[in-house]
């Protein structure tokens, strides 16, 4: 049987999004990495499966997975798409705000219109051990050999491992090669998403993310989170951010700790279409 599916992206990170409400998730890596091919499949950064919530208190639950068939805990621009698709099947209406469950727990989703939505991302951890990352303490400033270069990174997760360099130029040809190498590095033992972030003003950023599984994107949801909570931390930028992406734009609040942050963005249908059986059963 064809296995049916909508291709979206929010501000350029795409996704295929499976319907997994009545069918459980069946594909194996091997299958998610043929679908993901950009080349002889369909192309994606993740594939995400709607599915029923395993937690009572959530509607439902999407499982993530990187193009290389490596799963994810969170991807803050899928769960925008997640909750567009529930809109458009009928089982989230705008202006809601209901709880979906991640891998790594549950969120809030508001609804603000058919393609624009506010995600509770969660308040960030810093402690190493939750990350995770080898260190001693949470610190603002970590000293980490990098392809040569000794860097000053920040570490946060944001349900999924961030590491975060302040830069002057995103052009810089340095972070093409830096960029894959922070990703895969020992002290981060499941691998982390490494963001480099250029601070304009205290009120607006840019960002590039070389993510982990998948490598360089057009936007990462969690990375623009954890970009923010950094420098939030570091008390360099304001409590509402913009962060301007290669796709686009993604704003951000955190009063700081003791509080959740949220991240308001947009979700965008591209297809529909379906993908041969034969290929789906790995």
């Amino acid at each position: 049987m064809a296995l049916r599916f909508s291709k979206m992206h929010g501000i350029g990170n795409d996704f295929v999004v499976l319907d997994c409400r009545r069918q459980p998730f069946a594909l194996d890596d091997g299958a998610i990495r043929a679908i993901a091919d950009r080349h002889t499949g369909v192309g994606f950064d993740q594939l995400l499966s709607v599915e029923p919530a395993r937690d009572p208190s959530c509607a439902f639950y999407y499982g993530i997975w990187n193009a290389d068939g490596s799963p994810s805990g969170q991807c803050g621009n899928g769960v925008r798409c997640v909750a567009a698709w529930l809109h458009r099947a009928g089982e989230l209406a705008i202006g809601d705000t209901v709880r979906i469950e991640s891998p790594s727990g549950a969120v809030a989703v508001r609804l603000l219109d058919a393609d624009t939505v506010a995600v509770d991302m969660g308040e960030p951890d810093f402690a190493p051990a939750r990350i995770p990352f080898d260190a001693p303490q949470a610190a603002g400033h970590y000293a980490i050999d990098v392809a040569g270069e000794t860097l000053e990174i920040g570490a946060v997760s944001m349900g999924n491992p961030h590491a975060v360099l302040a830069v002057d130029d995103l052009a810089a040809p340095a972070l093409d090669r830096l960029g894959p190498a922070l990703t895969r590095h020992p002290r981060f033992p499941a691998g982390v998403n490494a963001g480099f972030v250029q601070r304009l003003d205290r009120a607006h950023l840019r960002l590039r993310v070389h993510e982990r599984g998948s490598g360089w994107t057009l936007a990462c949801g969690t990375g623009a989170c954890a970009a923010m909570a950094v420098l939030r931390r570091r008390g360099e930028v304001d409590a509402r951010v913009r962060v301007d992406l290669p796709g686009g734009t993604l704003h951000i609040d955190w009063a700081g700790p003791g509080h959740t942050l949220w991240m308001t963005g947009p979700a965008a249908f591209a297809f529909e279409g379906e993908w041969p059986g034969e290929a789906a059963a790995h």
